[in-house]
């Protein structure tokens, strides 16, 4: 390579006839382009790889679940919504109002983002944030969130009259928060997922999430007992039966929901939907529909269950 070099006694930045200066402009304006070129180049191969992997199904793009409330979807992380599924059953199970499992959500959404969180302001822990220097309980028992969706309940029923409160003022007269109007901003949001999950809105819950592989079976405990586990912790209930020579675990909604029995299905069903990625669920029958962890939708069943009955497919390791 030829060095160029500027002539003596020229002025620093100076240009003489064909001198250094104009000489590298050309190089520089063609370095740009190529470094503008292979940044564009590169955006859009990222996007065509999104693209093409959308459309092979291999992986959604994004994980993420929705409830849908008069034709607006309102998304959660799947893991956001293991939370919403526990704190919304642990309201159904306890026989309290929709309305109070919306408190819950709006409540958690604001405190941690629902999310189990191991830290906060002062004392903080857990998905409402509670203080053990308030009373709450302990460090351990805070960030257990069977324990402390509880504690929020046990704080909720007595509140008098807050099936009717304002979302600020019910979930302040519980939580003593710094910033009450801030509730309200996750009204609606809670108020969609605490219909689907407490079974008042039929096939309005779905999640997007990966394909289960076989190395997370492996480490996982047998399919069965990982959905029957989750079902006694939170919605208090057990298999009412299993196909012999399959992972299918079967459940009688109808106690819990008593005189109730096709909302009761739905809450189990749509809870099924909502811990999926942590059951490694990939299909759930309800009443004459059927959602599968492939599609990521409802759709109509080739036969329909029987009212009450919920049907929860786990995958196996192959």
């Amino acid at each position: 390579m030829v060095l160029l070099t500027r002539p003596s006694g020229d002025a620093a930045g100076e240009t003489v006839g064909g001198g250094p200066e104009r000489r590298r402009r050309p190089l520089r304006r063609a370095l740009k382009y190529l470094a503008a070129t292979v940044v564009v180049g590169t955006a859009a191969t990222a996007g065509v790889v999104l693209f093409l992997n959308h459309l092979s199904g291999t992986a959604p793009v994004a994980e993420r679940c929705s409830a849908q409330l008069d034709g607006t979807n309102w998304y959660l992380s799947p893991a956001q919504a293991d939370n919403a599924a526990l704190i919304t059953g642990t309201a159904v199970r306890r026989d309290l109002p929709a309305r109070a499992a919306t408190i819950a959500l709006a409540t958690a959404l604001q405190e941690s983002k629902l999310s189990n969180i191991a830290h906060g302001d002062r004392d903080s822990l857990g998905l409402f944030q509670q203080r053990p220097s308030q009373g709450w309980g302990s460090e351990e028992q805070i960030l257990d969130p069977v324990y402390s969706t509880n504690a929020f309940y046990d704080g909720l029923v007595q509140v008098g009259g807050y099936e009717d409160m304002e979302i600020t003022d019910a979930a302040q007269a519980v939580q003593r928060s710094a910033y009450p109007e801030a509730y309200a901003r996750h009204e609606v949001r809670s108020r969609a997922w605490a219909s689907s999950l407490t079974g008042h809105s039929p096939a309005s819950l779905t999640c997007e999430i990966a394909p289960v592989d076989d190395e997370t079976l492996l480490a996982a405990a047998p399919a069965q007992d990982v959905v029957a586990g989750r079902l006694g912790r939170d919605l208090g209930l057990g298999p009412s039966g299993a196909t012999e020579g399959s992972a299918l675990v079967e459940v009688d909604a109808a106690p819990l929901t008593p005189g109730e029995a096709e909302r009761g299905a739905w809450a189990v069903a749509h809870w099924a939907v909502a811990t999926a990625a942590e059951t490694n669920a990939v299909e759930v029958r309800v009443a004459d529909q059927v959602w599968t962890r492939e599609r990521a939708e409802w759709a109509e069943a080739a036969e329909p269950l029987p009212a009450g009955l919920v049907q929860i497919l786990p995958a196996v390791a192959a």
